[in-house]
């Protein structure tokens, strides 16, 4: 396996890409930024200053994934999907000087294994997005997003319990949920949902 970077793309010396990944033309990778085996950064997509990704994640074209976000292995960040950074963002302090990198503290995105963030998503910081959940596109994420849960909206609800395949799940009562393309059952309790394993 090899890495490929293209001409236009911007990485940091100090950037770590692991082996089989692909930065696209006009990405940004910055220092310190750790990818994982086999990730993609598509077009125009920024990964900010000691940005950690896991193996095989996928960032879309001009997604905006600003430090101190971390991602798990397998996770999908979909086009012009934005992770924000600062809690009370200002250009200036409020004597009219302008404010300096160190003049504010960086609060981050984590996104669980396997999460997926629809098309020009927001994702307001700190907020965590559960194991395999999916964000819908154009969604607004202010609050932590459970395993397995679709959310969706302005601001971002669950709607929808999903499965590893993305699928929406089928309700088989009494808190057993079915993915009806795997088979794969869940149990719901209290809001939660996790893998039955016993089936």
């Amino acid at each position: 396996m090899t890495v490929r970077i293209v001409d236009s793309a911007d990485v940091a010396a100090t950037a770590t890409i692991g082996e089989g990944s692909s930065i696209w033309h006009l990405a940004q990778v910055r220092e310190g930024a750790v990818l994982g085996e086999n990730c993609i950064v598509g077009r125009g997509a920024y990964v900010g200053t000691g940005v950690v990704m896991g193996d095989n994640c996928k960032l879309q074209n001009y997604a905006l994934v600003y430090e101190p976000a971390r991602l798990e292995d397998g996770v999908f960040v979909g086009p012009a999907v934005c992770f924000t950074n600062d809690h009370y963002p200002r250009s200036v302090a409020p004597d009219g000087t302008i404010k300096r990198g160190d003049d504010w503290e960086a609060v981050g995105v984590t996104c669980r294994e396997g999460a997926s963030i629809g098309a020009r998503s927001v994702c307001v910081a700190p907020v965590t997005i559960g194991r395999w959940a999916m964000v819908a596109a154009g969604s607004v994420v202010v609050k932590d997003v459970p395993d397995f849960a679709l959310v969706a909206g302005v601001p971002a609800r669950r709607i929808r319990w999903v499965g590893r395949a993305g699928v929406p799940l089928e309700d088989h009562g009494n808190g057993r949920w079915v993915c009806p393309q795997t088979g794969e059952t869940y149990q719901e309790d209290n809001g939660t949902l996790k893998e039955d394993f016993d089936g």
